[in-house]
């Protein structure tokens, strides 16, 4: 029978530092996943790998910026060298700024489209040959609400979010027949470094708490939670759906 863990899985995670990301490898970590984790802070990722190894755990980290094609083929390598094959790779790592459409300038919704969406399309497709060699291979997209309705995150937020909803279902029926199953979680707003701004704006808050069932934001573990069932052998029959995290939101009407 499948075992409830990640024992034996070979994670990469970006944006593994802080939020959801830390979240997802404390979770995998703890369910016995040897993890490498990507940030672009170089100080960060050392202290956080430390100190998760000075807890036993198996794993290392990379600094390097996803956005750029030279640090996504250094990551691949890493990968490559390291362990040869990928058994899950969650790509997580996200970006925002918030303003009307017509306030942009075009470097800045570039920027969001490279970071949250270009560089989970690209570490798929370079880490395509390690997932092939994967046991029980499986990629998450940390998506979000934003991409279904509109959350107030400004609109190149929300069409990065919406592809990447779409990239999950187009991969999962390319990918199918060899085994590899392609997943996406999309959260509401969570108590991240991300958001930490829009919930320090009392009635931006409270208008959120009022639209959530459960009356209240997410925690980056519940996020967490979701990403790591999808990445396990248990979730074996589960591919190419979105997974909504979002307190019931969805749901509620008037």
């Amino acid at each position: 029978m499948k075992k409830w863990d990640l024992q034996g899985k070979r994670a990469l995670i970006t944006g593994g530092t802080k939020g959801i990301g830390k979240a997802i490898a404390d979770e995998f970590l703890e369910l016995g996943a040897e993890v490498m984790i990507v940030a672009r802070n170089e100080k960060e990722v050392g202290e956080l790998v430390r100190l998760w190894q000075a807890e036993g755990r198996r794993v290392t980290g990379l600094a390097g910026d996803v956005s750029k094609e030279g640090d996504r083929r250094r990551i691949r390598e890493e990968v490559e060298l390291r362990w040869g094959a990928l058994d899950v790779l969650v790509n997580n790592v996200g970006t925002n700024i918030r303003k009307n459409l017509v306030e942009y300038e075009p470097e800045e919704y570039l920027q969001i489209f490279d970071v949250n969406l270009f560089a989970a399309v690209e570490l798929c497709r370079l880490c395509y040959p390690q997932l092939l060699k994967g046991t029980g291979a499986s990629v998450v997209n940390v998506a979000s609400v934003a991409g279904s309705v509109d959350v107030g995150s400004g609109a190149p937020y929300g069409m990065t979010k919406a592809a990447l909803i779409q990239l999950t279902r187009n991969l999962a029926v390319e990918w199918a027949r060899f085994g590899i199953r392609v997943n996406a979680v999309s959260p509401w707003y969570t108590d991240t470094p991300l958001v930490e701004k829009v919930l320090q704006q009392p009635e931006r808050l409270q208008r959120i708490i009022d639209r959530t069932l459960l009356n209240r934001v997410a925690q980056a573990e519940e996020v967490a939670a979701a990403v790591t069932f999808l990445s396990m052998d248990r979730a074996s029959y589960i591919t190419g759906q979105n997974i909504v995290v979002d307190g019931g939101m969805a749901a509620k009407g008037i």
